[in-house]
């Protein structure tokens, strides 16, 4: 599963996700997947663009091989010079990453981000459980679900 909790949580992608699922999935789905906060199956990450492609665990080890010693075996310049071009055109400038960060670096002091976290643990961030399996789920009645 996939997903940008944050808001749900009570404050906003950190590590770029604002900046960087624009450029991947587009406008509309990237707030689909920020503003619900929602788990993701890959298949769907896939279809949306957030993900290369999506495939059995059990080929997972043999795709990255197979693909890591192909790109092995080119030449490591022109290799560079494509990777430099790519970024160019697809990567968020370094102040919109600045940004972000600063905006995530807020929300942790925001009361409500607060009162979410301290709802979270109350009910099992970071211990094993249906919590932490389905955790875009609980997101939305996170302050209604308190445990008895």
């Amino acid at each position: 599963m996939l997903g940008q909790p944050e808001v749900g949580a009570g404050v906003i992608p950190g590590g770029g996700g604002t900046e960087r699922l624009p450029l991947l999935t587009g406008r509309g789905r990237a707030l689909e997947i920020i503003l619900g906060a929602d788990d993701f199956d890959g298949d769907t990450a896939e279809r949306y663009g957030w993900v290369n492609r999506a495939m059995p665990d059990a080929e997972l080890d043999g795709f990255v091989d197979s693909l890591a010693r192909r790109i092995a075996s080119f030449d490591r310049r022109p290799i560079e010079a494509a990777k430099r071009l790519v970024n160019q055109v697809s990567l968020p400038a370094v102040d919109t990453l600045l940004d972000g960060r600063n905006t995530f670096a807020a929300s942790l002091n925001w009361p409500e981000t607060q009162q979410r976290v301290a709802a979270l643990f109350e009910q099992g961030l970071q211990r094993e459980g249906d919590l932490e399996k389905h955790y875009g789920a609980h997101l939305a009645d996170l302050l209604n679900d308190k445990p008895d």
